[in-house]
């Protein structure tokens, strides 16, 4: 807990930590009015009839506030969002041999592409991650969260998920629409102002996909691409988890490059297993996965960083003439 009940105002604390108001309810303390005072002040400013009509305890009072903080940020996960890095430490590949590389961390806001032939083993590597592997994979790798073996209840919680992993196939099976989904999920993380972030998710969704959808939209009538784009902004905006996992995002039929930058804008760590040169020569490294292992890992030079200029121009014509072929125009030598 970074801020000190005792020392803060309440409004203070009601705006780093918003649940704590229900806590304050229950001990019938209005805080209107109030904002600028600390709990040890507010409490002070109480004659002694009040304290005792009350049945009101200083110390109890103020330790149970810090105590009931401490448990709801237990609950909701945040203080094992703080990650700053990622280790991979080696393992081998399918014929038992060791990988080409001794140890690898990523840090917050690296994009790292994963590349290799189908069936190499990209999704292994994706797995040991989601799975916090520590030497019990077929992989024998290990991996470390900022330098050290991270709790094994990253493993198991449901709630706490270190990873969030956006698979190349996503179908959604419940009878709801995009708003309801929304709102389900804002409940669940106990989100204050929910309509606001809702809006704000189908905003980001609809930036990203080919074809815009609406909050009445049921979900199970989502094309891939509106499905991929909708779970990508839910990610990257309630998801407290700080680690992304992208299978082969190019097969979406979204924006790729904004949807990886709206990523990296949330503070995120994004592994991405790729086939597209132009996500792979997005990344600032890239991991070269050969017979189930990290063959070797290369960093994305300045000459690449120049030949990713005059990729991204042949791609955008490539889009110009999806989005044609889409609205049922004819194409011809000049529209490329």
């Amino acid at each position: 807990m970074s801020l000190s009940v005792k020392e803060s105002t309440l409004g203070e604390i009601l705006n780093k930590y918003p649940f704590a108001a229900a806590y304050l309810e229950q001990q019938n303390l209005k805080v209107e009015g109030r904002e600028n005072m600390s709990l040890n002040e507010y409490l002070s400013s109480l004659s002694e009839d009040e304290i005792e009509e009350r049945a009101l305890d200083r110390t109890a009072l103020i330790e149970g506030l810090e105590s009931y903080i401490a448990q709801m940020l237990a609950f909701l996960g945040e203080e094992e969002q703080k990650v700053s890095s990622l280790s991979i430490l080696s393992g081998a590949d399918k014929s038992g041999e060791p990988e080409g590389f001794d140890d690898f961390t990523i840090r917050t806001g690296e994009i790292i592409a994963i590349v290799g032939p189908t069936g190499s083993g990209k999704s292994r590597l994706l797995g040991d991650i989601e799975w916090v592997a520590q030497r019990d994979t077929p992989t024998n790798r290990q991996i470390l969260i900022n330098g050290k073996v991270p709790d094994s209840k990253w493993r198991f919680s449901t709630s706490d998920k270190l990873v969030a992993q956006l698979s190349q196939n996503m179908n959604f099976v419940m009878d709801l629409t995009v708003e309801e989904f929304l709102h389900l999920h804002a409940e669940s993380r106990m989100v204050e102002n929910r309509d606001e972030v809702v809006r704000k998710i189908i905003s980001c969704a609809n930036d990203l996909a080919g074809e815009k959808f609406e909050l009445t939209t049921p979900i199970t009538s989502l094309s891939g691409g509106q499905s991929r784009a909708l779970m990508i902004s839910d990610t990257a905006i309630l998801s407290r988890s700080p680690i992304i996992l992208i299978d082969e995002i190019e097969n979406a039929g979204i924006d790729r490059k904004k949807a990886l930058s709206f990523l990296l804008s949330q503070e995120k760590i994004v592994l991405m297993a790729t086939h597209d040169p132009m996500l792979a020569l997005l990344g600032d490294k890239r991991i070269v996965i050969k017979n189930g292992g990290i063959h070797k890992i290369i960093e994305t030079s300045s000459e690449e960083r120049a030949m990713l200029e005059e990729i991204e121009k042949v791609d955008r014509k490539v889009q110009n003439l999806r989005a044609s072929l889409r609205r049922g125009e004819i194409l011809t030598r000049e529209s490329f």
